[in-house]
C-alpha cells in the first residue's frame, strides 16, 4: 500500500529521484517525487543517463515534487519532468524557494536551449509552481478518505536550504513515518546549522556518499588548506580549486578569510603576506549564490553571525575578486598561464565536466608550477576523477575531446565535502529513538554502500536494503 521506488541514485551518487507512493483500496494511487537530478559521468537510472534526460517513468499519479535542494544532480531533470507533463506543485525550504531558479537557468542554457525567451517561460513556470515551506512545519500535499500524505522539511546542514524529507502516509489501515535523507552535511561546517536526527522514522532512505569512510577534522582540515596553499604558491604558480558553485565555494572562501585575519602578516609566500593574496572567484553562477548566500544571514550558523557583529565579512573581503564576463575570464586564464603571480582560482565545474575550470585546466596542467586542489567528490567518469587518480602518476586527462598531460601538482582536502562521512551518517541514525524497521542505502558507489550496510549491521540494525 505505500511503496517506495528509485528512479536515480542507485548505481552512484548522482541523479537523485525517488517516488513514494500510496495505493488505496480502490486500486488508485497517488505519490510524491523528491527530487529529480541529472546524473553526471558514467551513472544512470531507470533509462536515463547524463546523455539521455528524458522522465522515462508514469508521473500522471505524482501530486507533488519535494526537492531536498538545490544541486544540479536533485533538481537537474525538472525541466524534463515539466516537459513529460508534471503539473504539481514544487515543495521546498524557504531558501530553496530563492536560489531554484537560478540554478535551472544556469541548467537550461548549457543543457536545454539558449532561446532567452523560452528560458524565461520555463522559468516563470517553475517559480509559479514553487511552495517554500518553513522548516520544521507539516505541509498537506493531499488528503482522501483512504489516504493522504503530509510532508515535513528539516535542517540537513548540507548546503544553505538543504533538508532532509520526513512523509506522515496513511494509506487504508496502514500509517508510516518515511524519511528521506536528501544529502547530510558534516557537523561543525561553517556557515550552517547541522541537522538533528529525526524524532521517528519507520523506514529510512539515506545517502552514503561517505559510507565507507570518515573526513578530517574541521580544524585539521583548515590547517592543511593552508600549508597547502603555502606550497603550491612557493614557486609562483596558480592553485586551481574546482568548485561547485553552490555550498562548497562559499565555506572554502569562508576558511580562506579566517586564514586571512588569522595569519595576515605572516608570508604565504616569499614577499607575499596573506593579505595580499588573491582569492579569484571565476564562476558567475558561484559569485551569484556568493551573493545569494549573503542574502540569507538569517539561516546562518551562530558562528557566521557572531563574525558579522565583528565587522568581518566571510564572504565578501577585501582580497576577494570575482570574474563575470566572458572576456574577463579569457583574459585571466591567459594572464595567470603566463605570469609567476601567485593566485588561488575557484572556478566552476566541481567535476571538471564542464564550465571556466576547463579552460583553466587546458591552460596549466601542463606546468608543474601550477597545483589542482579538489575539495569534493568526484564522480566516476569524470574528468575530475581522471585528474585525482592519474595526475599523481603523470598521466593524462581527456577535455574537450583532447588529451591534456597532468604535469601540476594534484591535491585533496576531504574535510570539505558537504556531504556527512561514515561516523556523522551513523550518529544520524542512532539519533532516531525508535531504530526503522527498513533502512534503504542510496546515494554512494557500491564499496561506500556495502561498508555503510556492514557497519550498520554491526550495530545491530536489520532490514537494511541497497536497491539496484
Amino acid at each position: 500500500m505505500i511503496n517506495i521506488t528509485h528512479h536515480g541514485a542507485t548505481s552512484g551518487v548522482t541523479g537523485s529521484c525517488h517516488e513514494l507512493t500510496l495505493s488505496s483500496g480502490q486500486g488508485a494511487s497517488a505519490g510524491i517525487l523528491i527530487d529529480c537530478g541529472l546524473f553526471q559521468g558514467q551513472e544512470k537510472g531507470d533509462g536515463a543517463s547524463a546523455s539521455d534526460l528524458s522522465v522515462d517513468f508514469p508521473i500522471d499519479h505524482i501530486r507533488a515534487l519535494v526537492v531536498t535542494h538545490v544541486h544540479i544532480d536533485h533538481v537537474g531533470r525538472i525541466p524534463y519532468l515539466l516537459a513529460a507533463g508534471f503539473e504539481g506543485p514544487i515543495i521546498c525550504s524557504e531558501p530553496s524557494a530563492i536560489m531554484l531558479p537560478e540554478i535551472l537557468e544556469d541548467a537550461l542554457k548549457i543543457g536545454f536551449t539558449r532561446d532567452r525567451q523560452l528560458i524565461e517561460r520555463v522559468l516563470g513556470l517553475i517559480r509559479s509552481r514553487l511552495v517554500p515551506v518553513p522548516y520544521g512545519q507539516w505541509h498537506e500535499v493531499f488528503a482522501e478518505p483512504d489516504s493522504s500524505l503530509s510532508v515535513r522539511l528539516q535542517r540537513a546542514g548540507h548546503i544553505l536550504g538543504s533538508a532532509y524529507v520526513e512523509c506522515e502516509a496513511v494509506a487504508g489501515e496502514e500509517q508510516e513515518r518515511i524519511v528521506f535523507s536528501g544529502d547530510l552535511g558534516a557537523p561543525h561546517a561553517p556557515l550552517l546549522q547541522e541537522p538533528a536526527s529525526p524524532e521517528r522514522a519507520d523506514r529510512l532512505v539515506i545517502e552514503s556518499t561517505y559510507g565507507d569512510k570518515d573526513h578530517e577534522s574541521r580544524e585539521t582540515r583548515r590547517y592543511r588548506l593552508k600549508v597547502i596553499l603555502e606550497r603550491a604558491l612557493a614557486d609562483g604558480g596558480t592553485v586551481l580549486i574546482p568548485a561547485f558553485s553552490i555550498g562548497r565555494t562559499q565555506e572554502l572562501l569562508y576558511e580562506i578569510e579566517g586564514l586571512i585575519h588569522e595569519f595576515g602578516t605572516d608570508c604565504v609566500t616569499d614577499g607575499l603576506a596573506w593579505s595580499d593574496l588573491e582569492i579569484v572567484v571565476d564562476s558567475p553562477l558561484a559569485a551569484e549564490f556568493t551573493r545569494i548566500y549573503r542574502q540569507l544571514k538569517p539561516f546562518w550558523s551562530g558562528e557566521a553571525v557572531e563574525l558579522l557583529r565583528q565587522g568581518r565579512h566571510p564572504l565578501s573581503f577585501e582580497q576577494l575578486t570575482v570574474i563575470n564576463s566572458h572576456e574577463n575570464h579569457l583574459n585571466a586564464v591567459d594572464y595567470l598561464a603566463r605570469s609567476l603571480r601567485p593566485c588561488v582560482v575557484l572556478a566552476g565545474s566541481g567535476m571538471c565536466a564542464g564550465g571556466r575550470v576547463v579552460n583553466y585546466l587546458k591552460a596549466m596542467l601542463g606546468e608543474a608550477r601550477n597545483d589542482v586542489l579538489f575539495v569534493g567528490y568526484q564522480a566516476a567518469g569524470t574528468p575530475g576523477r581522471d585528474i585525482l587518480a592519474y595526475g599523481p602518476r603523470g598521466g593524462w586527462v581527456e577535455l574537450d575531446g583532447e588529451r591534456f598531460d597532468i604535469r601540476a601538482r594534484v591535491h585533496q582536502v576531504g574535510g570539505y565535502s558537504a556531504h556527512a562521512g561514515q561516523s556523522d551518517l551513523i550518529r544520524f541514525i542512532e539519533g532516531i529513538p525508535v531504530k526503522p524497521y527498513e533502512v534503504r542505502i542510496v546515494h554512494g558507489d557500491a564499496s561506500a554502500k556495502q561498508a555503510f550496510k556492514q557497519r550498520l549491521e554491526s550495530l545491530g540494525y536489520s532490514g537494511i536494503v541497497i536497491p539496484g
